[in-house]
Protein backbone atom coordinates (compact mmCIF):
# COMPACT_ATOMS: atom_id res chain seq x y z
CA UNK A 1 0.00 0.00 0.00
CA UNK A 2 2.76 2.45 0.81
CA UNK A 3 4.33 1.84 -2.73
CA UNK A 4 1.43 2.71 -4.22
CA UNK A 5 0.40 5.70 -2.09
CA UNK A 6 3.96 6.95 -3.12
CA UNK A 7 3.68 6.63 -6.92
CA UNK A 8 0.04 8.11 -6.49
CA UNK A 9 1.96 11.28 -4.89
CA UNK A 10 4.68 10.64 -7.35
CA UNK A 11 1.82 11.46 -9.99
CA UNK A 12 0.37 13.82 -8.40
CA UNK A 13 3.70 16.31 -7.93
CA UNK A 14 4.39 15.26 -11.44
CA UNK A 15 0.94 16.54 -12.91
CA UNK A 16 1.20 19.79 -10.58
CA UNK A 17 4.70 20.49 -12.03
CA UNK A 18 3.64 20.07 -15.50
CA UNK A 19 0.91 22.64 -15.16
CA UNK A 20 2.87 25.11 -13.48
CA UNK A 21 5.52 24.54 -16.47
CA UNK A 22 2.83 25.58 -18.24
CA UNK A 23 1.97 28.35 -16.15
CA UNK A 24 5.24 29.81 -16.57
CA UNK A 25 5.89 29.22 -20.06
CA UNK A 26 2.55 30.37 -21.00
CA UNK A 27 3.38 34.08 -19.06
CA UNK A 28 7.04 34.16 -20.45
CA UNK A 29 6.65 33.43 -23.90
CA UNK A 30 2.98 34.27 -25.16
CA UNK A 31 4.41 36.92 -27.25
CA UNK A 32 6.73 34.85 -29.04
CA UNK A 33 4.01 31.85 -29.67
CA UNK A 34 2.29 30.99 -32.63
CA UNK A 35 -1.56 30.92 -33.19
CA UNK A 36 -1.42 27.11 -32.87
CA UNK A 37 1.10 27.36 -29.87
CA UNK A 38 -0.89 29.48 -27.99
CA UNK A 39 -3.83 27.09 -28.47
CA UNK A 40 -1.62 24.25 -27.41
CA UNK A 41 -0.93 25.96 -24.01
CA UNK A 42 -4.84 26.61 -23.66
CA UNK A 43 -6.55 23.75 -23.98
CA UNK A 44 -3.59 21.75 -22.05
CA UNK A 45 -4.35 23.89 -19.05
CA UNK A 46 -8.27 23.80 -19.68
CA UNK A 47 -9.50 20.60 -18.38
CA UNK A 48 -13.23 22.13 -19.13
CA UNK A 49 -13.37 20.59 -22.14
CA UNK A 50 -11.20 17.35 -21.79
CA UNK A 51 -15.09 15.19 -21.34
CA UNK A 52 -16.42 16.48 -24.86
CA UNK A 53 -17.21 13.56 -27.10
CA UNK A 54 -18.74 13.53 -30.23
CA UNK A 55 -22.37 13.70 -29.73
CA UNK A 56 -23.46 12.19 -33.39
CA UNK A 57 -24.67 8.74 -32.19
CA UNK A 58 -27.44 10.72 -30.12
CA UNK A 59 -28.01 13.55 -32.33
CA UNK A 60 -26.91 15.99 -29.30
CA UNK A 61 -25.74 19.07 -29.86
CA UNK A 62 -25.38 21.02 -26.34
CA UNK A 63 -22.09 20.32 -25.57
CA UNK A 64 -20.14 21.54 -28.77
CA UNK A 65 -22.88 24.67 -29.25
CA UNK A 66 -21.48 25.22 -25.17
CA UNK A 67 -17.80 24.97 -26.55
CA UNK A 68 -18.55 27.21 -29.04
CA UNK A 69 -20.87 29.77 -28.43
CA UNK A 70 -18.79 31.90 -25.93
CA UNK A 71 -15.79 32.63 -28.68
CA UNK A 72 -17.88 33.61 -31.24
CA UNK A 73 -18.16 37.54 -31.65
CA UNK A 74 -20.35 39.95 -32.81
CA UNK A 75 -18.74 42.19 -35.68
CA UNK A 76 -20.35 45.72 -36.16
CA UNK A 77 -18.35 47.63 -38.79
CA UNK A 78 -18.56 51.91 -39.43
CA UNK A 79 -17.90 52.78 -42.89
CA UNK A 80 -16.85 56.75 -43.94
CA UNK A 81 -19.74 59.13 -44.42
CA UNK A 82 -20.36 59.45 -48.40
CA UNK A 83 -21.50 62.80 -49.98
CA UNK A 84 -21.05 61.37 -53.87
CA UNK A 85 -23.98 59.81 -55.17
CA UNK A 86 -23.02 55.84 -55.02
CA UNK A 87 -21.54 56.17 -51.50
CA UNK A 88 -25.05 57.49 -50.32
CA UNK A 89 -28.25 55.93 -49.82
CA UNK A 90 -31.61 55.56 -51.95
CA UNK A 91 -33.52 58.28 -50.05
CA UNK A 92 -30.69 60.38 -49.77
CA UNK A 93 -30.42 60.26 -53.78
CA UNK A 94 -34.71 61.09 -53.53
CA UNK A 95 -33.60 64.16 -51.50
CA UNK A 96 -31.44 65.17 -53.40
CA UNK A 97 -33.45 64.91 -56.39
CA UNK A 98 -37.26 66.25 -55.05
CA UNK A 99 -35.87 68.22 -51.99
CA UNK A 100 -37.34 71.69 -53.87
CA UNK A 101 -41.08 69.83 -53.37
CA UNK A 102 -40.57 69.62 -49.75
CA UNK A 103 -39.28 73.19 -49.03
CA UNK A 104 -35.49 71.66 -48.54
CA UNK A 105 -32.45 72.98 -50.86
CA UNK A 106 -32.23 69.81 -53.89
CA UNK A 107 -29.99 69.76 -55.92
CA UNK A 108 -27.01 69.95 -53.34
CA UNK A 109 -24.89 67.35 -52.38
CA UNK A 110 -25.63 65.89 -48.60
CA UNK A 111 -23.45 64.59 -46.21
CA UNK A 112 -24.80 61.28 -45.30
CA UNK A 113 -24.42 59.55 -41.91
CA UNK A 114 -21.90 56.64 -41.51
CA UNK A 115 -22.85 53.20 -42.81
CA UNK A 116 -22.91 50.57 -40.81
CA UNK A 117 -22.72 46.54 -41.25
CA UNK A 118 -21.95 43.56 -38.95
CA UNK A 119 -20.82 40.15 -39.11
CA UNK A 120 -19.18 37.46 -37.15
CA UNK A 121 -15.86 36.31 -35.67
CA UNK A 122 -14.04 33.91 -33.76
CA UNK A 123 -11.67 33.92 -31.22
CA UNK A 124 -8.65 31.54 -31.57
CA UNK A 125 -6.20 32.30 -28.99
CA UNK A 126 -7.03 33.92 -25.24
CA UNK A 127 -5.26 37.27 -25.86
CA UNK A 128 -7.71 38.52 -28.41
CA UNK A 129 -6.51 37.06 -31.86
CA UNK A 130 -10.14 36.77 -34.27
CA UNK A 131 -10.60 35.46 -37.57
CA UNK A 132 -13.08 36.57 -39.93
CA UNK A 133 -13.23 37.34 -42.92
CA UNK A 134 -11.45 39.81 -45.31
CA UNK A 135 -15.09 40.77 -46.74
CA UNK A 136 -16.28 41.32 -43.09
CA UNK A 137 -13.98 44.46 -42.44
CA UNK A 138 -12.83 45.18 -45.77
CA UNK A 139 -12.47 49.56 -46.37
CA UNK A 140 -14.08 49.54 -42.18
CA UNK A 141 -13.15 52.55 -40.63
CA UNK A 142 -14.07 51.09 -37.30
CA UNK A 143 -14.20 47.53 -35.94
CA UNK A 144 -16.69 47.04 -32.53
CA UNK A 145 -16.22 43.49 -31.47
CA UNK A 146 -19.20 42.40 -28.98
CA UNK A 147 -18.61 39.08 -26.92
CA UNK A 148 -21.21 36.74 -26.01
CA UNK A 149 -20.91 38.07 -22.55
CA UNK A 150 -21.61 41.21 -23.99
CA UNK A 151 -18.04 42.93 -23.14
CA UNK A 152 -17.51 45.59 -26.07
CA UNK A 153 -13.87 46.53 -27.32
CA UNK A 154 -12.78 47.69 -30.72
CA UNK A 155 -10.34 45.66 -32.56
CA UNK A 156 -6.93 46.34 -34.78
CA UNK A 157 -6.42 44.98 -37.84
CA UNK A 158 -3.26 42.65 -38.15
CA UNK A 159 -3.55 41.56 -41.79
CA UNK A 160 -5.53 40.49 -44.72
CA UNK A 161 -6.01 38.16 -47.58
CA UNK A 162 -8.51 38.47 -50.15
CA UNK A 163 -7.00 35.49 -51.98
CA UNK A 164 -8.62 33.20 -49.26
CA UNK A 165 -11.09 35.50 -47.96
CA UNK A 166 -9.85 35.45 -44.12
CA UNK A 167 -8.77 38.56 -41.58
CA UNK A 168 -6.90 38.20 -38.55
CA UNK A 169 -7.94 40.99 -36.10
CA UNK A 170 -7.03 41.39 -32.20
CA UNK A 171 -8.83 42.84 -29.14
CA UNK A 172 -7.00 43.77 -26.02
CA UNK A 173 -7.94 41.01 -23.69
CA UNK A 174 -6.91 38.21 -21.12
CA UNK A 175 -8.00 34.96 -21.20
CA UNK A 176 -11.24 34.94 -23.30
CA UNK A 177 -12.92 32.36 -24.44
CA UNK A 178 -11.37 30.19 -27.38
CA UNK A 179 -12.65 27.80 -29.97
CA UNK A 180 -10.47 25.06 -30.42
CA UNK A 181 -8.75 24.00 -33.52
CA UNK A 182 -9.82 20.70 -35.45
CA UNK A 183 -8.76 18.63 -37.85
CA UNK A 184 -10.41 19.82 -41.38
CA UNK A 185 -8.97 16.76 -43.45
CA UNK A 186 -10.87 14.64 -40.69
CA UNK A 187 -13.88 15.82 -41.99
CA UNK A 188 -16.74 13.62 -43.73
CA UNK A 189 -18.98 14.25 -45.93
CA UNK A 190 -22.45 13.47 -44.00
CA UNK A 191 -21.24 14.35 -40.59
CA UNK A 192 -22.92 16.18 -38.53
CA UNK A 193 -21.79 19.67 -38.34
CA UNK A 194 -22.89 23.26 -36.38
CA UNK A 195 -22.90 27.15 -37.81
CA UNK A 196 -22.68 29.41 -34.88
CA UNK A 197 -22.58 32.82 -35.82
CA UNK A 198 -24.76 36.16 -36.05
CA UNK A 199 -27.60 36.33 -38.74
CA UNK A 200 -29.51 39.41 -38.89
CA UNK A 201 -28.06 40.68 -35.74
CA UNK A 202 -29.30 37.73 -34.36
CA UNK A 203 -26.49 37.33 -31.59
CA UNK A 204 -25.19 34.02 -30.58
CA UNK A 205 -27.08 31.96 -33.41
CA UNK A 206 -26.75 28.00 -33.79
CA UNK A 207 -27.82 26.18 -36.49
CA UNK A 208 -26.98 22.45 -37.15
CA UNK A 209 -26.89 20.57 -40.72
CA UNK A 210 -24.29 18.45 -42.28
CA UNK A 211 -21.32 18.60 -44.22
CA UNK A 212 -22.36 18.47 -48.32
CA UNK A 213 -19.38 18.36 -49.57
CA UNK A 214 -15.66 19.08 -48.99
CA UNK A 215 -13.49 20.49 -51.48
CA UNK A 216 -15.77 23.35 -53.39
CA UNK A 217 -14.35 25.93 -56.12
CA UNK A 218 -17.45 28.13 -56.76
CA UNK A 219 -15.59 31.15 -58.03
CA UNK A 220 -17.04 33.30 -55.70
CA UNK A 221 -13.45 34.91 -54.91
CA UNK A 222 -12.30 35.59 -58.62
CA UNK A 223 -16.00 37.70 -59.27
CA UNK A 224 -15.81 40.21 -56.18
CA UNK A 225 -15.61 43.71 -58.20
CA UNK A 226 -13.21 46.67 -57.48
CA UNK A 227 -16.71 48.88 -56.82
CA UNK A 228 -18.44 49.04 -53.49
CA UNK A 229 -21.45 46.49 -54.67
CA UNK A 230 -22.78 45.81 -50.82
CA UNK A 231 -24.99 43.15 -53.06
CA UNK A 232 -21.43 40.79 -53.58
CA UNK A 233 -23.05 38.61 -56.05
CA UNK A 234 -26.39 39.92 -57.06
CA UNK A 235 -26.16 39.32 -61.09
CA UNK A 236 -24.05 36.62 -60.58
CA UNK A 237 -25.70 33.79 -62.74
CA UNK A 238 -25.04 31.24 -60.28
CA UNK A 239 -25.93 32.96 -57.15
CA UNK A 240 -23.20 32.87 -55.17
CA UNK A 241 -22.95 35.50 -52.58
CA UNK A 242 -20.23 36.67 -49.78
CA UNK A 243 -22.54 37.25 -46.37
CA UNK A 244 -20.80 40.87 -45.67
CA UNK A 245 -19.19 43.94 -47.60
CA UNK A 246 -17.67 44.37 -51.17
CA UNK A 247 -14.15 43.96 -51.01
CA UNK A 248 -11.31 44.12 -53.22
CA UNK A 249 -10.76 42.48 -56.70
CA UNK A 250 -9.15 39.18 -56.28
CA UNK A 251 -7.10 38.09 -58.92
CA UNK A 252 -6.29 34.43 -57.90
CA UNK A 253 -9.08 32.81 -55.36
CA UNK A 254 -8.33 30.29 -53.82
CA UNK A 255 -11.19 28.21 -52.80
CA UNK A 256 -11.58 24.49 -51.40
CA UNK A 257 -14.93 25.12 -49.15
CA UNK A 258 -16.53 22.91 -46.84
CA UNK A 259 -20.18 22.80 -48.02
CA UNK A 260 -22.43 22.46 -45.15
CA UNK A 261 -26.75 22.85 -45.15
CA UNK A 262 -26.20 24.03 -41.74
CA UNK A 263 -28.50 27.40 -41.92
CA UNK A 264 -25.85 30.53 -43.29
CA UNK A 265 -27.36 34.11 -43.43
CA UNK A 266 -26.35 37.55 -43.76
CA UNK A 267 -24.16 38.43 -40.27
CA UNK A 268 -23.07 34.81 -40.36
CA UNK A 269 -19.92 35.72 -42.39
CA UNK A 270 -16.66 34.68 -40.25
CA UNK A 271 -18.38 32.28 -37.94
CA UNK A 272 -17.45 29.31 -36.52
CA UNK A 273 -18.29 25.94 -38.45
CA UNK A 274 -17.44 23.39 -35.91
CA UNK A 275 -18.00 19.49 -35.49
CA UNK A 276 -19.85 17.46 -33.16
CA UNK A 277 -16.94 17.96 -30.66
CA UNK A 278 -17.04 21.57 -31.00
CA UNK A 279 -13.68 22.18 -32.35
CA UNK A 280 -13.54 24.78 -35.43
CA UNK A 281 -13.56 22.87 -39.07
CA UNK A 282 -13.96 25.96 -41.08
CA UNK A 283 -14.70 29.66 -41.24
CA UNK A 284 -18.31 30.66 -42.64
CA UNK A 285 -17.89 32.79 -45.80
CA UNK A 286 -20.07 32.62 -48.63
CA UNK A 287 -24.01 31.14 -49.63
CA UNK A 288 -25.54 29.77 -52.97
CA UNK A 289 -28.57 31.86 -52.99
CA UNK A 290 -30.89 34.08 -55.64
CA UNK A 291 -32.47 35.67 -52.85
CA UNK A 292 -29.28 37.35 -50.57
CA UNK A 293 -30.46 34.70 -47.52
CA UNK A 294 -30.60 30.91 -46.95
CA UNK A 295 -31.56 28.48 -49.62
CA UNK A 296 -29.52 25.20 -48.40
CA UNK A 297 -26.23 25.84 -49.67
CA UNK A 298 -23.27 26.89 -47.55
CA UNK A 299 -19.60 27.26 -47.74
CA UNK A 300 -16.49 27.55 -45.22
CA UNK A 301 -12.97 27.71 -45.73
CA UNK A 302 -11.29 24.93 -44.16
CA UNK A 303 -9.72 25.43 -40.72
CA UNK A 304 -6.62 23.71 -41.74
CA UNK A 305 -5.57 26.14 -44.63
CA UNK A 306 -6.95 29.10 -42.27
CA UNK A 307 -4.08 28.26 -39.85
CA UNK A 308 -1.12 28.53 -42.22
CA UNK A 309 -3.20 31.72 -43.33
CA UNK A 310 -3.35 33.30 -40.15
CA UNK A 311 -0.16 31.92 -38.78
CA UNK A 312 1.73 33.86 -41.64
CA UNK A 313 -0.21 37.16 -40.83
CA UNK A 314 0.53 36.93 -36.62
CA UNK A 315 4.33 36.30 -37.82
CA UNK A 316 5.20 38.18 -40.93
CA UNK A 317 2.07 41.12 -41.35
CA UNK A 318 1.17 39.23 -44.45
CA UNK A 319 0.92 35.73 -46.59
CA UNK A 320 3.87 33.81 -47.61
CA UNK A 321 2.49 31.84 -50.68
CA UNK A 322 4.29 29.29 -52.23
CA UNK A 323 3.45 28.61 -56.04
CA UNK A 324 4.05 25.61 -58.41
CA UNK A 325 4.14 27.97 -61.49
CA UNK A 326 1.68 26.08 -64.03
CA UNK A 327 -1.71 27.40 -66.22
CA UNK A 328 -4.14 24.50 -65.48
CA UNK A 329 -7.41 23.44 -66.85
CA UNK A 330 -9.87 21.27 -65.16
CA UNK A 331 -10.36 18.27 -67.05
CA UNK A 332 -13.89 16.94 -67.93
CA UNK A 333 -15.52 14.65 -70.48
CA UNK A 334 -16.19 17.23 -72.56
CA UNK A 335 -12.93 19.32 -72.55
CA UNK A 336 -10.58 16.30 -72.71
CA UNK A 337 -10.92 15.47 -76.64
CA UNK A 338 -10.30 19.16 -77.51
CA UNK A 339 -7.42 18.75 -75.69
CA UNK A 340 -6.16 15.85 -76.76
CA UNK A 341 -6.30 14.17 -73.24
CA UNK A 342 -6.61 10.83 -72.43
CA UNK A 343 -8.15 11.04 -69.34
CA UNK A 344 -10.97 12.71 -68.29
CA UNK A 345 -10.14 13.82 -64.87
CA UNK A 346 -7.22 15.59 -63.36
CA UNK A 347 -5.45 19.49 -64.10
CA UNK A 348 -4.39 19.73 -67.96
CA UNK A 349 -1.17 21.76 -67.71
CA UNK A 350 -1.13 24.70 -70.66
CA UNK A 351 1.82 26.30 -69.53
CA UNK A 352 4.92 25.88 -67.08
CA UNK A 353 6.14 29.58 -66.40
CA UNK A 354 9.76 30.44 -67.20
CA UNK A 355 11.53 30.17 -63.57
CA UNK A 356 9.19 28.40 -61.55
CA UNK A 357 9.33 25.54 -59.08
CA UNK A 358 7.48 23.44 -61.96
CA UNK A 359 9.61 24.01 -64.57
CA UNK A 360 12.96 23.36 -61.98
CA UNK A 361 11.56 20.21 -61.27
CA UNK A 362 10.71 19.34 -65.21
CA UNK A 363 6.64 19.56 -65.98
CA UNK A 364 5.74 20.44 -69.46
CA UNK A 365 3.14 21.54 -71.44
CA UNK A 366 0.72 18.49 -71.61
CA UNK A 367 1.44 16.99 -68.46
CA UNK A 368 -1.98 15.91 -66.82
CA UNK A 369 -1.59 16.43 -62.63
CA UNK A 370 -3.40 13.58 -61.66
CA UNK A 371 -2.81 13.33 -57.62
CA UNK A 372 -0.98 15.96 -55.18
CA UNK A 373 0.96 14.30 -52.36
CA UNK A 374 -0.45 10.69 -53.20
CA UNK A 375 -4.51 11.94 -53.31
CA UNK A 376 -6.09 12.16 -56.54
CA UNK A 377 -7.32 15.28 -58.51
CA UNK A 378 -10.48 15.40 -59.28
CA UNK A 379 -11.04 19.30 -59.70
CA UNK A 380 -8.52 22.77 -59.11
CA UNK A 381 -9.43 23.34 -55.56
CA UNK A 382 -7.66 19.52 -54.79
CA UNK A 383 -4.09 21.79 -55.43
CA UNK A 384 -4.92 25.20 -54.55
CA UNK A 385 -6.13 24.04 -51.13
CA UNK A 386 -2.75 21.75 -50.51
CA UNK A 387 -0.44 24.27 -52.10
CA UNK A 388 -1.82 27.41 -49.73
CA UNK A 389 -0.79 25.32 -46.42
CA UNK A 390 2.70 25.11 -47.88
CA UNK A 391 5.38 28.30 -48.06
CA UNK A 392 8.05 29.04 -50.54
CA UNK A 393 10.73 26.45 -49.91
CA UNK A 394 8.41 23.74 -48.88
CA UNK A 395 8.09 20.60 -50.80
CA UNK A 396 5.17 19.25 -52.44
CA UNK A 397 4.24 15.58 -54.81
CA UNK A 398 2.56 15.81 -57.64
CA UNK A 399 1.81 12.50 -59.82
CA UNK A 400 1.76 13.30 -63.23
CA UNK A 401 0.41 11.52 -66.20
CA UNK A 402 2.20 11.46 -69.09
CA UNK A 403 2.39 9.58 -72.77
CA UNK A 404 0.41 7.46 -70.89
CA UNK A 405 2.69 6.34 -67.84
CA UNK A 406 2.47 7.74 -64.21
CA UNK A 407 5.31 9.75 -63.34
CA UNK A 408 6.79 11.36 -59.65
CA UNK A 409 7.79 15.17 -59.37
CA UNK A 410 8.79 16.45 -56.40
CA UNK A 411 8.58 20.71 -56.72
CA UNK A 412 10.25 23.10 -54.64
CA UNK A 413 7.56 26.07 -54.03
CA UNK A 414 9.01 29.54 -55.33
CA UNK A 415 7.41 32.62 -53.41
CA UNK A 416 5.85 35.66 -55.14
CA UNK A 417 5.37 39.40 -53.46
CA UNK A 418 2.08 39.03 -51.19
CA UNK A 419 -0.54 41.35 -52.32
CA UNK A 420 -3.57 42.86 -50.65
CA UNK A 421 -5.65 45.74 -49.67
CA UNK A 422 -7.37 47.51 -46.95
CA UNK A 423 -9.00 50.42 -44.89
CA UNK A 424 -9.13 54.17 -44.21
CA UNK A 425 -10.21 56.75 -41.64
CA UNK A 426 -11.00 57.86 -37.64
CA UNK A 427 -9.65 58.93 -34.19
CA UNK A 428 -8.61 56.33 -31.20
CA UNK A 429 -5.38 54.91 -31.62
CA UNK A 430 -6.90 51.56 -32.66
CA UNK A 431 -9.05 53.65 -35.39
CA UNK A 432 -6.03 55.53 -36.62
CA UNK A 433 -3.78 52.03 -36.73
CA UNK A 434 -6.39 50.97 -39.50
CA UNK A 435 -6.33 53.94 -41.13
CA UNK A 436 -2.78 53.71 -42.09
CA UNK A 437 -3.87 50.38 -43.79
CA UNK A 438 -0.70 48.78 -43.90
CA UNK A 439 1.00 45.82 -41.55
CA UNK A 440 4.84 45.54 -40.28
CA UNK A 441 6.97 43.60 -38.48
CA UNK A 442 10.42 44.69 -36.69
CA UNK A 443 13.33 45.04 -39.16
CA UNK A 444 16.06 42.20 -39.41
CA UNK A 445 19.76 42.96 -38.71
CA UNK A 446 20.32 42.78 -42.61
CA UNK A 447 17.81 45.78 -43.28
CA UNK A 448 19.01 47.71 -40.04
CA UNK A 449 22.67 47.10 -41.78
CA UNK A 450 21.09 48.02 -45.28
CA UNK A 451 19.30 50.79 -44.68
CA UNK A 452 21.98 52.36 -41.76
CA UNK A 453 19.22 52.82 -39.50
CA UNK A 454 19.01 51.88 -35.23
CA UNK A 455 15.48 50.44 -35.60
CA UNK A 456 12.38 50.79 -37.39
CA UNK A 457 9.60 48.31 -38.67
CA UNK A 458 8.98 47.07 -42.47
CA UNK A 459 5.83 47.13 -44.30
CA UNK A 460 4.37 44.21 -45.32
CA UNK A 461 1.40 44.73 -46.33
CA UNK A 462 -0.60 47.58 -47.95
CA UNK A 463 -4.33 47.40 -48.02
CA UNK A 464 -6.39 49.75 -50.53
CA UNK A 465 -8.12 53.18 -49.50
CA UNK A 466 -5.36 53.19 -46.27
CA UNK A 467 -2.77 56.25 -45.64
CA UNK A 468 0.14 53.93 -47.16
CA UNK A 469 -1.83 53.33 -50.80
CA UNK A 470 -2.77 56.99 -51.04
CA UNK A 471 0.82 58.10 -50.50
CA UNK A 472 2.04 55.00 -52.70
CA UNK A 473 4.45 53.86 -50.11
CA UNK A 474 5.25 50.20 -51.45
CA UNK A 475 5.72 47.06 -49.44
CA UNK A 476 9.54 46.70 -48.09
CA UNK A 477 9.28 50.63 -47.41
CA UNK A 478 10.85 51.31 -43.90
CA UNK A 479 8.97 53.06 -41.42
CA UNK A 480 11.45 54.83 -38.69
CA UNK A 481 9.51 57.55 -37.18
CA UNK A 482 5.90 58.67 -36.31
CA UNK A 483 5.27 62.42 -35.09
CA UNK A 484 9.37 62.17 -34.19
CA UNK A 485 9.16 59.53 -32.31
CA UNK A 486 11.01 56.59 -33.04
CA UNK A 487 9.34 53.26 -34.29
CA UNK A 488 10.49 49.58 -33.32
CA UNK A 489 7.12 47.95 -33.16
CA UNK A 490 3.57 47.75 -33.74
CA UNK A 491 3.31 49.07 -30.03
CA UNK A 492 5.58 52.12 -30.79
CA UNK A 493 2.99 53.15 -33.40
CA UNK A 494 -0.17 52.52 -31.35
CA UNK A 495 1.70 55.35 -29.18
CA UNK A 496 3.15 57.36 -31.70
CA UNK A 497 0.37 58.22 -33.59
CA UNK A 498 -2.09 59.40 -30.70
CA UNK A 499 1.16 61.40 -30.22
CA UNK A 500 -0.61 64.45 -32.51
CA UNK A 501 0.85 67.80 -33.99
CA UNK A 502 -2.36 70.32 -34.66
CA UNK A 503 -4.44 67.06 -35.63
CA UNK A 504 -1.61 65.97 -38.35
CA UNK A 505 0.07 62.45 -37.53
CA UNK A 506 3.48 62.83 -39.88
CA UNK A 507 5.12 59.73 -41.21
CA UNK A 508 8.90 59.11 -41.99
CA UNK A 509 10.79 56.45 -43.03
CA UNK A 510 12.90 54.79 -46.59
CA UNK A 511 11.47 53.13 -49.50
CA UNK A 512 12.88 50.47 -50.51
CA UNK A 513 15.24 51.48 -53.23
CA UNK A 514 16.77 53.61 -49.70
CA UNK A 515 15.20 56.81 -50.92
CA UNK A 516 13.85 58.70 -48.13
CA UNK A 517 9.80 59.85 -47.41
CA UNK A 518 7.80 62.07 -44.78
CA UNK A 519 4.16 62.15 -45.73
CA UNK A 520 1.52 63.97 -42.98
CA UNK A 521 -2.32 63.44 -43.11
CA UNK A 522 -5.08 65.17 -40.95
CA UNK A 523 -7.34 63.21 -38.68
CA UNK A 524 -11.00 63.33 -39.30
CA UNK A 525 -13.19 64.66 -36.99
Amino acid sequence: MKKIGLTLLTAFVGGAMALGTYKVFESKYADNMSLEEKQNVYFANNKAFAGITSSAGETDFTQAAAAATPAVVYIRTTYAASTDSRGGSQQDMMDRMFGDMFGQRGGQPRQSKPRQASGSGVIISPDGYIVTNNHVVAKADKIDITLNDHRVFTAKVIGTDPNTDLALIKIEGTNLPVVKFGNSDDVRVGEWVLAVGNPFNLTSTVTAGIVSAKGRGIGILDQQGDDDDDDMGGGNPFGMRMQGQSQAKVKRGIESFIQTDAAINPGNSGGALVNTKGELIGINSAIASHTGSYEGYGFAIPVNMAKKILGDIQKFGAVKRGYVGVQFTELTADNAESLKASKTVGLYVQEVLPGSGGEAAGLKQGDIISKVEGNTVYESSDLQERVARLAPGDKIKLTVLRDGAAKDFVVTLKGEAPVAKKTEVSKTATELYNKLGASFTPLSAEQRAKFKVNGGVTVTQVRRGGVFDEFEVPVGSIVTKINQQPINSTQDIDKAITNLRNGNVVISGFYPDGGSFTNSFMVGQ
